[in-house]
């Protein structure tokens, strides 16, 4: 403010000055956060992991006991194959803590989706997609595309909170897309995958932008 010769009495710059500032630090440590995150790969030796691997199928299939740690039952909710662990490679445990999040924090959607993603014709790997779409948000705020939207959001330091929230939109966002669209098979997944990634890229490039789901759980 000295520099720019800006009165000191000018209180509402002083304090917008202070918290554009956070906003800008605070997307880079969010980022490094995120980042960090994603490096951890699942272990399956690690009690914590295990535990949120667990809860995770206790979200979504709570009328199902789940017969063992390794099982073609993991393919119910949308893995791969008979051990979730193998999936995780790309996105590391981020990719299991978004989903667990999604799971808790919109219990009733992710259930709904879930069904809905079993769907004879117009199905896909309700999991391996969710995990995709940690990729996508992951990479949106790597290149800072999330700015504007979490600037919007957050009235100072952004947390790991925020971007869990906007994969939440973007999980529920993405199913009512893919429904919508139609695909002949799953076997076209990466074009309208890309379709929806420049969708969203497109919203992301309003400056008043701000991409939320209501937290439908009461307190």
């Amino acid at each position: 403010m000295k520099e720019k010769k800006i009165e000191q009495k000018d209180t509402g710059f002083k304090a917008n000055l202070h918290i554009s500032l956070l906003q800008i630090s605070g997307y880079k440590k969010l980022y490094l956060n995120v980042e960090n995150l994603r490096k951890v790969p699942y272990d399956s030796e690690n009690e914590d992991h295990e535990e949120q691997l667990i809860e995770l199928w206790n979200l979504l299939m709570p009328h199902e006991n789940l017969k063992a740690r390794i099982s073609k039952q993991w393919c119910d909710i949308g893995f791969q194959g008979d051990d979730p662990k193998t999936d995780f490679r790309g996105m590391g445990l981020l990719g299991l803590v978004n989903l667990v999040y999604f799971s808790k924090h919109y219990t009733n959607e992710a259930r709904q989706i879930l069904s809905r993603s079993n769907h004879p014709k117009l199905g896909y790997s309700y999991a391996i997609v969710g995990i995709n779409l940690t990729e996508m948000a992951y990479s949106l705020l790597k290149n800072g595309a999330l700015k504007a939207h979490l600037y919007n959001m957050v009235p100072g330091l952004p947390q790991m909170e925020h971007f869990h929230q906007f994969y939440c939109y973007l999980v529920y966002e993405f199913d009512k897309f893919w429904f919508e669209e139609e695909p002949e098979s799953i076997m076209h997944f990466n074009q309208y995958r890309e379709k929806f990634h420049e969708k969203i890229k497109g919203l992301l490039l309003d400056c008043n932008v701000a991409l939320t789901l209501q937290d439908t759980k009461k307190p």
